[in-house]
């Protein structure tokens, strides 16, 4: 990839594995400066963050449970400190419980409209005004094929992914005039460890394969490079779906 984000400070929450840390990689080697969020797996943030300074990149890690809001603001403060102002900020930080509509509690449904669709609040809204002021930002949240779908983790999922798109719609509109795009990426079925285990489900797939991390960070990619592409979703289903 080129180094056409040179000079550019990115965020990925939930970047310590699968399409987190793919995406990170793709924008360390497209020249962005990238802070690493994780909650609790902070060897492996730590592994993405040297393998991108190896190669050349820069690279922290930021521990944060980023559906708190003192949380978050601490972390947009650090990685200030450490990289510079946030240009890019990809939500991805998420959670997955599966559930059957009669096993599906309260507190299941409240953590995961919690971890899924208010972290990507808070973090948009505390990286806005930097962004605003200086007429440009990016911002990708990663949704999922069960926002419009059934899915098989449960109905507290689909409501999280699909109030993700619908978030990214209402900031899109507000922000085009500003310089900053809004987008999203659904994929579904992607190879990470949410599906270890599960291979039957391949055979739902025309493409005949899981998707992987890495085809899901190309999205993203297509998504901060572009100028002209706000209040979209790209979905990635290997022709389960389409649009």
């Amino acid at each position: 990839m080129s180094n056409n984000l040179a000079g550019r400070t990115a965020l990925v929450t939930g970047g310590s594995r699968g399409i987190g840390a793919a995406v990170c990689r793709a924008l360390a080697a497209s020249g962005a400066a990238v802070a690493i969020n994780c909650r609790e797996q902070i060897g492996q943030a730590e592994q993405v963050a040297g393998e991108i300074v190896k190669h050349g990149g820069h690279a922290i890690v930021v521990a944060a449970d980023v559906s708190q809001r003192e949380a978050v603001a601490d972390m947009i403060r650090r990685v200030t400190a450490g990289l510079g102002p946030i240009d890019i900020l990809v939500n991805n930080a998420g959670i997955a419980i599966t559930r059957g509509v009669d096993d599906l509690t309260e507190e299941d449904f409240d953590r995961t409209i919690l971890v899924n669709l208010k972290s990507a609040f808070l973090c948009t809204q505390a990286v806005l005004p930097s962004m605003r002021a200086r007429k440009w930002g990016r911002i990708v949240n990663i949704s999922s094929g069960a926002a419009r779908g059934a899915g098989s983790i449960g109905p507290h999922y689909n409501a999280s992914k699909a109030g993700l798109e619908g978030l990214t719609r209402g900031y899109a509109a507000r922000l085009v005039k500003e310089g900053i795009t809004v987008n999203a990426v659904a994929p579904s079925l992607i190879e990470t460890d949410m599906m270890s285990g599960q291979p039957q489900l391949v055979s739902r797939i025309p493409l005949g394969r899981f998707g992987t991390a890495e085809e899901v960070a190309q999205a993203v990619m297509l998504l901060v490079d572009n100028a002209y592409m706000t209040g979209q979703t790209i979905a990635l289903s290997g022709g389960m779906a389409f649009n």
